[in-house]
């Protein structure tokens, strides 16, 4: 799942350059995606803020230690930028930077093996990131498709780790002033990948007589959104995001480079605001639900998992901004 969340934003990442198309249907496309993602615009800084959660886990399968989790943040940087496109704008290369600085500080901390109770520092985790994709924008039935390969490579402070791949098509079978709905599919070319093929769902309408809009992204998210004032905007919804890092490990249970993956269901309000065409800020906050945390040794399957734990749901609180240079009033 992991995987595919990510995937299908970096899909959507190379497009931002289309929005320069002369055909109205394929700027109208790359517009959309961009005002979707802050993350595939030019720049995007985001900082969030986790509230305390209490959390149980399990090494091998069984009972490993109990705890609470005080403070957790992360704070994430992007850079999207196209270094080549042919004349007529159907194929375009992409660069994408990304890196995440995340930090956790624990209460007491309760170890189910030596019935003891301790404590445990601040830890504290870098991840990066880098992808280059190409993207072509043709037709299929009359329809406008979108065809991309990527390649991307991520690690930590210590060593690159995992080359990955993914291909996908995307067509548009509605475009209408109120309602756009497309259909695809994406092909991980990654062992750890449990499905290797995913099929690809989105529908955005604009009710009509209202200043409401739902945009549904499956399976990342269900949004309703109304424009506040000429340069506001307010969104309610539930979102799934998806949180990875490289964990070097030297312990007598587990020795070697190993990977955290996370899913998080996010619901709550968010409001953006326009300063200018290219600079946009945004507040979230909310209610974060943990689906699952499991530590997989790299290059697994996250269900061959070595460790897991149930957390309670927590607020959060995020802040970011974004700057995209191909934007234009």
């Amino acid at each position: 799942m992991k995987s595919k969340i990510i995937s299908l934003i970096v899909v959507f990442t190379s497009l931002q350059a289309m929005a320069q198309e002369k055909e109205p249907g394929m700027k109208t496309l790359g517009k959309a995606i961009v005002d979707k993602f802050p993350t595939t615009r030019t720049f995007d800084v985001q900082y969030e803020q986790l509230g305390p959660s209490n959390y149980d886990s399990k090494l091998f399968g069984d009972r490993f230690e109990k705890g609470r989790i005080e403070s957790h943040s992360r704070f994430k940087a992007a850079f999207n930028m196209p270094f080549y496109a042919s004349k007529s704008k159907r194929l375009v290369l992409t660069t994408s930077l990304r890196y995440k600085y995340e930090s956790y500080s624990f209460g007491d901390i309760y170890n189910y093996t030596s019935t003891q109770t301790f404590t445990r520092g601040n830890q504290d985790f870098n991840y990066w990131a880098g992808a280059v994709s190409a993207t072509y924008m043709s037709t299929l039935f009359k329809k406008p498709i979108i065809y991309n390969a990527t390649v991307s490579v991520d690690g930590n402070e210590d060593n690159l780790q995992r080359l990955k791949g993914f291909v996908s098509a995307i067509i548009v079978l509605k475009r209408t002033p109120s309602t756009t709905i497309t259909v695809g599919a994406l092909g991980l070319l990654d062992p750890s990948s449990i499905v290797p093929v995913t099929p690809l769902f989105s529908i955005n309408h604009k009710f009509k007589d209202s200043k409401w809009d739902m945009d549904f992204i499956l399976p990342q998210r269900l949004l309703f959104r109304r424009e506040l004032s000429e340069n506001g905007r307010i969104s309610l919804g539930t979102e799934l995001n998806s949180e990875s890092f490289y964990l070097n490990l030297n312990t007598s249970n587990l020795n070697g480079v190993y990977e955290l993956n996370q899913l998080e269901l996010k619901s709550g309000i968010t409001y953006e605001y326009c300063f200018t065409p290219k600079i946009i800020a945004f507040v979230k906050a909310g209610v974060n639900n943990i689906i699952s945390t499991r530590i997989t040794e790299k290059g697994e399957r996250t269900n061959k998992y070595v460790y897991d734990h149930k957390e309670d749901a927590q607020g959060y609180f995020r802040v970011g901004i974004s700057y995209n240079l191909f934007q234009r009033k």
